[in-house]
């Protein structure tokens, strides 16, 4: 009798494949599975916008990718239906052993639809909450309500961070119980290998002694931009050699601008705008210090990229962040909103050289323990195959 584990036929369900943390999680995982033998696809909505579309920006093995008009981002009524009707059919049809989804609303549609079409496993990870402080009242109410139902039709849930379990259970969308982390995984290898480039920094406009702060996230509303900007102005002040170097795009690029060129900093904002995943590393590298401000966050990517990189962080503690920078060892965790915090833990930094590399060190090992993309990939099959083997039994 063979000992070789069983093979799955796997289907990941996400809204969209833009640049970003849940889609590249998602891909990985994909890899992953591709990697040990079993059937795998990806099922998405459309990826509009100046996020970018992830799956043109990676070179991957070919494999199944399904594109669904109708399962779209924004609160639809009517597409949604028409999502869940297709996504049933599709389930059926193809009699997946494994559905996984990703995302609040693929996962609220997706898991109902599974469910109906009598797909034997089913499970779902929180990358980031639709819920969260700084959205309406009723629409909170919506959402809870929604990922409520959704938890009864599935098996499991995984969170990226301890953070996100906190707050579900709090929430009470399911019991403790149903959860497991299951940290996000990345290729931190490529980071790791990343080094300072004199010509790249020529290219990006920073001068070659200057200080560097990195930002990586979306030019969108609660990535924290209303605060990069009044601490960069504040810190510059005291040490006119720092420079920001803004990685990402988004609708906000043209409001930013005018900002920064309001306050006569443009000499010291450097854009980068949309840049190739493969890519991210690279930029990194020529930073000496990331700042993630992100009100909003499920576990932050670009924070584990830039301890890979050899670089702290100074982030909110809220959602995920303290449990990547962990406060005085990796980087600066402050209370959300304070800029003059945001400026003092940039200062001391900036004053210590020892403690900057102490802290680059310290990041480097806990995203090698945690953090990699494999181990990630290892956990959820042994998940779906014990998921499996406790359904048939």
């Amino acid at each position: 009798m063979s000992s070789e584990p069983r093979k799955l036929k796997i289907c990941h369900v996400i809204t969209r494949m833009i640049v970003g943390g849940a889609q590249e999680n998602t891909l990985l995982t994909c890899l992953g599975h591709l990697q040990k033998g079993h059937e795998v696809v990806l099922v998405t909505g459309p990826s509009p916008g100046r996020e970018g579309r992830l799956l043109a920006h990676v070179d991957f093995p070919e494999f199944e990718i399904v594109e669904m008009p109708e399962l779209v981002r924004e609160l639809n009524p009517v597409r949604d239906l028409e999502a869940y009707g297709r996504l049933k059919r599709f389930f059926r049809e193809r009699n997946f052993d494994v559905v996984h989804t990703h995302s609040s609303k693929a996962g609220v549609v997706g898991r109902f639809a599974a469910r109906a079409a009598g797909i034997p496993v089913v499970v779902h990870t929180v990358h980031g909450q639709a819920f969260h402080p700084y959205e309406k009242g009723w629409k909170n109410s919506l959402y809870k309500l929604s990922e409520r139902l959704a938890a009864k039709q599935c098996d499991k849930i995984y969170a990226v961070a301890q953070a996100m379990i906190d707050q579900c259970v709090a929430a009470r969308i399911a019991p403790r119980e149903k959860y497991m982390v299951v940290y996000s995984g990345m290729d931190t290898s490529r980071f790791a290998n990343a080094s300072r480039e004199p010509e790249l920094r020529r290219e990006l406009g920073i001068p070659e002694r200057a200080r560097v702060i990195a930002t990586v996230a979306r030019l969108f509303p609660l990535k924290g931009y209303e605060y990069v900007i009044p601490a960069a102005a504040e810190l510059i002040r005291e040490f006119p050699d720092t420079h920001l170097l803004i990685i990402g795009d988004g609708p906000m690029y043209d409001e930013l601008r005018r900002r920064i060129a309001g306050l006569g900093l443009t000499g010291h904002f450097h854009f980068a705008g949309l840049i190739a995943p493969d890519q991210v590393a690279r930029h990194l590298a020529q930073a000496d210090l990331l700042w993630h401000l992100s009100l909003r966050e499920g576990l932050p990517r670009s924070v584990v990229q830039a301890l890979a990189t050899g670089i702290p962080a100074i982030g909110y503690r809220l959602d995920g962040t303290p449990e990547v920078i962990l406060d005085g060892q990796t980087g600066f965790c402050i209370e959300p909103e304070k800029v003059e915090q945001v400026v003092e833990a940039t200062r001391k930094i900036w004053r210590d050289d020892a403690l900057r590399e102490t802290m680059g060190r310290n990041g480097r090992e806990l995203v090698r323990e945690r953090f990699d993309w494999r181990r990630m990939a290892d956990i959820l099959e042994a998940e779906y195959l014990a998921l499996a083997a406790a359904k048939q039994a």
